[in-house]
């Protein structure tokens, strides 16, 4: 596994997932996440990628996945399917969130979403003096090739989840190597929430 498995993020999402839940990891990229998941909080569940590529990597790590595409929905599943559905560093890349965010809402008791915060002070500084795209460990791609469709901050996210009546139970806002409380919107690199209905 390597240093993959010590990702600030993943250490955090691990924190939050309950031993032996179930977990659907939408968008899992190389498996590493849903990995840790899987041998340290023996977990049950399996991830759904769209790149073969990708797919490949997770078979080799003895994953269950699926390979399919996050923007055609999750109707396969059921309401409550699963303990927790993962959506981390996926989101900024789905044309339709809201449509996405709901359905997984629908199918897990608890939704963990996590992205990059284009509100991170070095962004910002990037699009005042330089007036180009910000590129950066938190966006690293150029403008022109990056995979990302949305461009929020902590701030975006936290309104829209008070606009929809989302409940976010917990949140993390981590730099490059610890978590971030001072001014988070400004300051840290990547968000992460734990979310659920409020009628549940």
């Amino acid at each position: 596994m390597g240093n993959e498995a010590f990702r600030l993020d993943h250490q955090v999402i691990q924190e939050w997932v309950t031993p032996g839940s179930t977990v659907l990891d939408l968008g899992c990229g190389n498996g590493d996440l849903l990995y840790v998941l899987i041998k340290k909080n023996g977990a049950r569940g399996h991830g759904l990628e769209i790149s073969e590529q990708e797919i490949y990597k997770c078979v080799a790590k003895g994953l269950n996945i699926l390979h399919g595409d996050i923007e055609k929905g999750l109707s396969d599943y059921r309401d409550g399917s699963f303990d927790y559905v993962i959506l981390n560093q996926s989101l900024q890349q789905i044309r339709s969130v809201d449509v996405i965010i709901k359905d997984a809402l629908r199918v897990g008791k608890k939704v963990i979403v996590g992205f990059p915060n284009f509100g991170y002070y070095q962004s910002r500084v990037q699009i005042f003096f330089g007036g180009k795209t910000p590129v950066n460990e938190a966006l690293p791609y150029q403008w022109y090739e990056t995979p990302n469709l949305h461009f929020f901050s902590i701030a975006d996210f936290i309104d829209y989840c008070r606009s929809q009546n989302i409940l976010i139970e917990r949140q993390a806002f981590l730099g490059e190597e610890k978590q971030i409380h001072l001014f988070p919107n400004v300051f840290a690199q990547t968000g992460l929430f734990l979310i659920s209905s409020k009628n549940i």
